[in-house]
């Protein structure tokens, strides 16, 4: 089956966006209102679109499956509630990939998402998940670009 694949030119360093994606302070500012991130091979990559329900609208129990600092990350993914059936179980988790590239002060972020199945409902899920990413690049990249809160200034080491 296809792989999704999104890209975003970002006016930022690629430290700034690689930070934005793996630390829990930083994610919650721009891709869902909770998370738990624990940045590392094996750790969660639990987004909560209802903080108030962590087990709806989530994706809890996904699981950081790549971790190369800077430049890749990669995770098991959910889909929402309505498309819980065909992608929410365990053996049914797709997966996603973030690259990382900066280039003349720009950061490219490209999102490649794999591990569709076939039928219907797989089709209902890939167009949802098309509309998806692109919003959420878009709101990376209005984050990044704006300057403000965490996401401005990298962490003092």
């Amino acid at each position: 089956m296809e792989t999704l694949q999104f890209q975003v030119e970002i006016a930022s360093s690629k430290e700034l966006a690689w930070l934005a994606w793996t630390q829990t302070e930083r994610i919650v500012q721009w891709f869902a209102p909770g998370a738990q991130i624990e940045a590392r091979v094996g750790g969660s990559f639990e987004l909560y679109f209802d903080p108030a329900n962590r087990d709806q609208m989530s994706t809890k129990g996904c699981k950081i499956t790549l971790l190369e600092p800077m430049d890749r990350l990669g995770f098991t993914w959910k889909g929402p509630d309505d498309l819980a059936q065909i992608m929410n179980e365990e053996e049914s988790l797709t997966t996603v990939l973030v690259t990382f590239a900066e280039n003349n002060g720009f950061t490219k972020v490209v999102v490649e998402h794999a591990g569709w199945g076939e039928g219907g409902e797989w089709e209902k899920a890939i167009a949802w998940h098309r509309m998806a990413w692109n919003q959420v690049l878009g709101s990376l990249k209005s984050a990044l670009e704006s300057g403000t809160e965490e996401l401005c200034c990298a962490p003092n080491k």
